[in-house]
């Protein structure tokens, strides 16, 4: 499929539109030669849009690198210094680029927010969390009550250790509000709705003691961590549904 083709597809069920106040620049961030020619036989995923994700996208042979952090947000920046550092292996690789921020944290069944709620067998979800007038987690409730552990350890993938852990609310969990990065400040919304517990990527110091006092459970999986769901879930869509050949790009930044 050609770059514009995969442009088409991705916007099929992804749908950057109705998120008009993301100040990513969803979509197609840097064009290879050919958009409407060349064929793209197969596709890189990652977090991050860097030099390091650009140069082992292209060393495995693909011809479009998919991320959820991109290059490019809000007002136009120079090429220069570090940002040129990351520019330039894609157009040296002839590497397309293509990025989904919010699109990819709040979609249903593919995004951030979604899969994890998949992830921890979350039931009768519903939209949960608003930024900017678009609103991107989800909320629910657990088949049975579980511990904090316990739902820690069903949050993050074999391996994976959280950033924090916060045991101040009910001893078992059952309803849960989700919102992947860095929505630490969203656990207002979850002690509004009287949630058990509330998963994102990370908290600052300054919420610890609002957390304690609000008497809410709080585990922080990590950015990078609670992330890495999104654009695999993308991944494994295009495989089943385009038959391209796909690889993750994994560049853990442990934060």
């Amino acid at each position: 499929m050609t770059l514009n083709e995969l442009d088409t597809y991705f916007r099929s069920f992804l749908k950057p539109e109705d998120y008009t106040s993301d100040v990513s620049r969803n979509g197609i961030q840097i064009e290879n030669s050919a958009p409407d020619k060349k064929q793209i036989t197969k596709i890189a995923f990652a977090v991050d849009a860097c030099a390091e994700t650009a140069e082992k996208a292209a060393q495995q042979g693909a011809g479009l690198l998919f991320v959820h952090h991109g290059l490019f947000w809000g007002d136009c920046e120079t090429i220069t210094g570090v940002h040129y550092k990351r520019v330039a292996p894609f157009l040296k690789n002839d590497l397309a680029l293509y990025a989904c921020h919010i699109p990819l944290d709040a979609n249903n069944p593919c995004g951030n927010n979604y899969g994890l709620a998949s992830r921890i067998g979350l039931q009768k979800t519903e939209p949960f969390g608003e930024w900017r007038g678009m609103t991107i987690g989800v909320k629910g409730e657990l088949p049975e009550p579980l511990s904090v552990d316990q739902l820690t350890e069903k949050v993050l993938a074999p391996g994976e250790k959280p950033l924090a852990v916060l045991k101040f609310g009910k001893d078992k969990v059952r309803t849960v509000g989700i919102i992947s990065g860095g929505a630490a400040d969203d656990v207002y919304m979850a002690v509004e709705q009287n949630l058990d517990a509330y998963i994102t990527g990370e908290i600052g110091h300054s919420l610890y003691h609002y957390v304690k006092e609000a008497g809410i459970n709080f585990i922080a999986g990590g950015h990078y961590q609670t992330e890495t769901v999104g654009v695999n879930l993308v991944r494994e869509k295009v495989e089943k549904e385009l038959g391209l050949e796909t690889v993750f790009i994994d560049v853990p930044t442990d934060l």
